[in-house]
C-alpha cells in the first residue's frame, strides 16, 4: 500500500547511517530560512545541501522543505510541519543513544564504538572499520585511501562523489567502515594482475560454496580480516589455495557509525 503523503516514516531517516550532518543542514534550513545560508552554515557546497535533503526526503516519504517565493530576501526555504517534527525525533532520539552509551560504558567492558558498528544492518558481507588516510580530489570524484583499524596490511580505496565525501565530512583520521558486497568481489587463482581502479589483496581459501553461476569464496587476508567474493564458473578454487581478490573503487561504500 502506498503511504499517504500526510504519514512521514521518520524511521529510516533517522536510521541512515549519513544521516546526522544532513540533519544539520535541514536544522540550519529552518533557522536561516535559506539553503544556501544552511550549505554555508554547515561548511558544504550547495549542491550538497540539496542532496541532502533530497535524501532525506526519499527516506521521510514526505516533504520536509518548501520554497519561499518572493519578500523582502527575494525568496528562500522553509520547513514543512514534517521537517520540523524530523528534527524533534532526531533530538529524541540522540538522548536515547548518548544515555544508552554511557550505560555500556559503565557496566560492561563492550567497546562503545563497537556497539555502534553493529547497529549499521545492511546487506553487504563485507564490512571493515577503518581510518582515512588519504584523500585525492578529482573534480566532482574523490578517491579516499583507507586502512584498516585491526590491520596495516590491509589497505582499501573508495571512489565517492564530492558531495558525498562533504556531508560525510571526510578528513584525514577519520573513522568509517568500509562496505562492499560479496557480489562485487572478484576471486581468482593467485598470480590474476590488478586493473586499472581496482582495490586488488592477497588471500587463503577458508570455504567455498559451489555454485552453477560462480563459487562463494570465503577468505583470510593479511591480519586476519575476513573477506567475501565469487569466483568464475569452473575456477577450481580449493580450500587453503592463494587467491586474488579484487574489488572496483566504485564498489566500496563508507558509512559512519
Amino acid at each position: 500500500m502506498q503511504r499517504k503523503q500526510s504519514e512521514p516514516s521518520f524511521v529510516q531517516a533517522l536510521g541512515h547511517v549519513q544521516s546526522d550532518r544532513r540533519l544539520d543542514i535541514l536544522r540550519q534550513i529552518g533557522e536561516l530560512g535559506s539553503i544556501s545560508k544552511a550549505a554555508r552554515a554547515v561548511g558544504v557546497s550547495y549542491k550538497a545541501a540539496w542532496q541532502a535533503v533530497d535524501t532525506l526526503t526519499n527516506l521521510s516519504g514526505v516533504a520536509l522543505v518548501e520554497r519561499v517565493v518572493g519578500g523582502r530576501g527575494g525568496g528562500g526555504a522553509q520547513l514543512t510541519d514534517a521537517g520540523r517534527q524530523l528534527l524533534v525525533a532526531a533530538q529524541t532520539l540522540k538522548s536515547a543513544r548518548t544515555q544508552a552509551v554511557e550505560q555500556v560504558q559503565a557496566h560492561t567492558d563492550v567497546h562503545a564504538q563497537t556497539a555502534a558498528r553493529l547497529a549499521v544492518r545492511t546487506s553487504m558481507r563485507n564490512q571493515w572499520p577503518c581510518v582515512v588516510t588519504g584523500m585525492d580530489v578529482q573534480g566532482q570524484i574523490v578517491l579516499v585511501s583507507l586502512q584498516a583499524a585491526a590491520s596495516e596490511d590491509f589497505r582499501v580505496r573508495a571512489r565517492i562523489t564530492r558531495e558525498s565525501a562533504e556531508l560525510l565530512g571526510l578528513d584525514k583520521g577519520i573513522s568509517v567502515q568500509a562496505l562492499c558486497k560479496a557480489t562485487a568481489v572478484f576471486a581468482a587463482a593467485a598470480g590474476s594482475e590488478k586493473r586499472e581502479g581496482e582495490n586488488c589483496w592477497s588471500g587463503s581459501v577458508t570455504r567455498i560454496s559451489r555454485g552453477a553461476l560462480g563459487d562463494e569464496i570465503s577468505a583470510t587476508l593479511g591480519g586476519g580480516l575476513q573477506i567475501v567474493g565469487f569466483s568464475a564458473p569452473g575456477a577450481g578454487l580449493k580450500s587453503r589455495m592463494r587467491v586474488v581478490l579484487r574489488v572496483d573503487e566504485s564498489a566500496v561504500v563508507l558509512a559512519l557509525s
